[in-house]
């Protein structure tokens, strides 16, 4: 491979999209200067000692301590919490930074990153559902790109590439593969287990996003994100289950074609094309093969019984800190199903609970949105997790 593409830090290297990521990079021989992990120091060390980057963060600080001592042989330099992250995110040699972690502790990384004229490769999808419009606006005055990893987007984001101006576009279509509880009723949902609703069909993910699928929170976020990372109204995206995750996502145009991405479900793909962009090279993912796919599908999502869905566009016409509220809400919701402590059903009415007791907020900042996300969920704690 002749062309050689800049540096990249990694955080959130040890999850899916991380240890991903990391496999594009080996495929390409891209530089890796910075990683961060949660707590798994037993794959951040594999990762230290292999890609040799500059520096490391563990967020958890008894595992840095650990891991401080277990590479003391390496040239790499370790750091713990939050600071680590803004370190990892900021490295001096990097040019991208891809926001692999899950949750809202990719928000300051992200913008920290944004401020020391980093391009983003974006895969944490609460930095831009919670900060939307603080982070594009950060981008626009540091004249740095966002590039979208998440399949949808990225799908999306290539899509727009084939039409002259935004003028031309009647609304997005983000597909979405219903998850494990497709065709399911709410009633028949009531003694869903966490392993159940962790069993995606079709994408290998985190735990949190696994129920974030299985509840459709997931495609909701994307709704918000959507909006912008694109900068369109709510009305103008539209949400269909497509079953066989084929159709990565689709653009209408005013004259009423429609452009979709297609390829086969490998998120090496979008992570490839985030790198490279505009280039397109070799990827070590499968090719999709049309003479052996099945028939491709597309059904209205229940929006009665998955209602978060619906409630996310709320969220977003709301507009101030109302995604934060709901987001923040979820993922604690998510937090306590998966410690058994409240039911999958308690999920959909935690997250409709707090949004209608909340006051919205309009005028917001980053200090801000952070104090809202920790109050409700001391809030949701409070009221579900005892």
């Amino acid at each position: 491979m002749s062309k050689k593409y800049p540096p990249i830090s990694v955080l959130g290297s040890t999850g899916s999209i991380g240890t991903q990521t990391l496999e594009v990079a080996r495929h390409l021989n891209i530089k890796i200067t910075a990683l961060s992990a949660n707590k798994n120091i037993n794959l951040l060390e594999k990762q230290i000692r292999e890609f040799s980057p500059y520096l490391a963060a563990c967020v958890d600080h008894e595992k840095a301590c650990e891991l401080k001592k277990r590479v003391a042989d390496t040239a790499t330099k370790i750091y713990s919490g939050e600071e680590g992250l803004i370190k990892a995110a900021t490295e001096t040699e990097a040019e991208t930074v891809v926001t692999a972690i899950s949750g809202m502790v990719g928000l300051l990384p992200t913008a920290e990153a944004i401020k020391a004229k980093k391009n983003i490769a974006l895969a944490n999808k609460e930095t831009m559902v919670v900060a939307g419009e603080i982070i594009m606006r950060l981008a626009k005055e540091n004249g740095v790109k966002i590039l979208p990893i998440d399949s949808e987007h990225n799908a999306i984001f290539q899509c727009l590439s084939a039409i002259n101006e935004k003028k031309d576009l009647k609304k997005i279509i983000l597909t979405c593969s219903g998850g494990p509880f497709f065709g399911k009723k709410r009633k028949e949902l009531q003694n869903v287990k966490p392993d159940e609703a962790l069993a995606h069909p079709t994408w290998k993910m985190g735990r949190k996003i696994s129920i974030d699928s299985a509840t459709l929170m997931n495609k909701g976020l994307e709704i918000i994100e959507a909006c912008h990372l694109f900068g369109i109204n709510s009305d103008d995206v539209e949400v269909l289950i497509h079953r066989e995750s084929i159709v990565h996502s689709m653009i209408e145009t005013k004259d009423g074609s429609i452009l979709a991405q297609l390829a086969v479900s490998d998120m090496r793909i979008p992570i490839q094309l985030a790198l490279t962009y505009p280039d397109r090279l070799p990827s070590p993912a499968k090719r999709l093969d049309l003479t052996k796919t099945p028939p491709l599908t597309f059904q209205n999502p229940d929006e009665e019984t998955f209602s978060l869905l619906p409630l996310c566009k709320r969220a977003i016409k709301l507009g101030g800190n109302a995604p934060c509220v709901v987001n923040a809400a979820n993922e604690e919701a998510v937090k306590l199903f998966l410690e058994n402590k409240i039911s999958f059903l308690d999920i959909f009415d935690c997250v409709e609970n707090i949004l209608s007791e909340e006051k919205i907020e309009k005028n917001i900042s980053i200090d801000k949105l952070l104090s809202c996300e920790k109050r409700i969920r001391e809030k949701v704690n409070a009221e579900y997790g005892s």
